[in-house]
């Protein structure tokens, strides 16, 4: 019997499928995962794929010559934005007021550490043509147990989250996509020994749903 769920892909004890929700989102989210983070076992694009149906996943590095995804960024009928806070970037509240004349339909994510997504945005030439979007005021992530060099960092789940709710607006309730993020996090820091990661990362066990 294998270790790991052969859905979600975590270890089956840390299995997330029974909190997994489907949720109706009318933007299509494409998420591009660096490959280092394929098999995190915090990783979170994974909660994104079962959750969407919407949702597409590519792993790589460089895309600027996937014939699939370049095909696909060809159609006119679509007008994607990369979620990547350039230089250049508007705030995606700005884009999502604006979507009466010119809406979003896709949104592009890269999953990786801060450093490995800027390598594929530099990489993914393809990419660099497309309207960048960034996230404003949002409220510091939940991902207790992965360091970011930022403190508002946010894990893919939440950033998607973030997102698709300025977006939809009050359309869709995108809440469920953060549950089994929530229950892996608590999950994982009750497998811990005691007082670690309080030393570790300064902060009370207590959960948070």
């Amino acid at each position: 019997m294998s270790r790991y769920c052969e859905r979600c892909g975590k270890a089956v004890k840390a299995c997330i499928c029974q909190w997994v929700e489907q949720v109706d989102a009318k933007t299509e989210l494409w998420i591009l995962q660096h490959p280092t983070e394929v098999k995190q076992p915090l990783g979170t694009a994974r909660i994104l794929t079962l959750a969407l149906p919407n949702a597409r996943l590519w792993v790589g590095e460089n895309f600027s010559h996937d014939e699939t995804l370049n095909a696909l960024l060809s159609d006119p009928n679509r007008r994607v934005a990369v979620l990547y806070p350039g230089e250049q970037a508007s705030p995606l509240s700005q884009s999502a007021s604006e979507q009466s004349h010119h809406p979003i339909t896709t949104l592009i994510l890269l999953d990786g550490t801060w450093k490995k997504a800027y390598k594929m945005w530099q990489l993914s030439e393809n990419l660099h043509a497309l309207p960048c979007v960034r996230l404003e005021d949002t409220d510091p992530g939940n991902y207790r147990i992965r360091k970011s060099p930022k403190a508002t960092g946010l894990s893919t789940v939440e950033a998607a989250y973030h997102a698709l709710t300025q977006l939809e607006g009050d359309q869709t309730d995108f809440q469920p996509l953060l549950v089994p993020f929530n229950r892996m996090i608590d999950f994982q820091i009750s497998q811990m020994p005691p007082g670690v990661y309080e030393r570790h990362y300064g902060r009370k066990s207590t959960p948070e749903s």
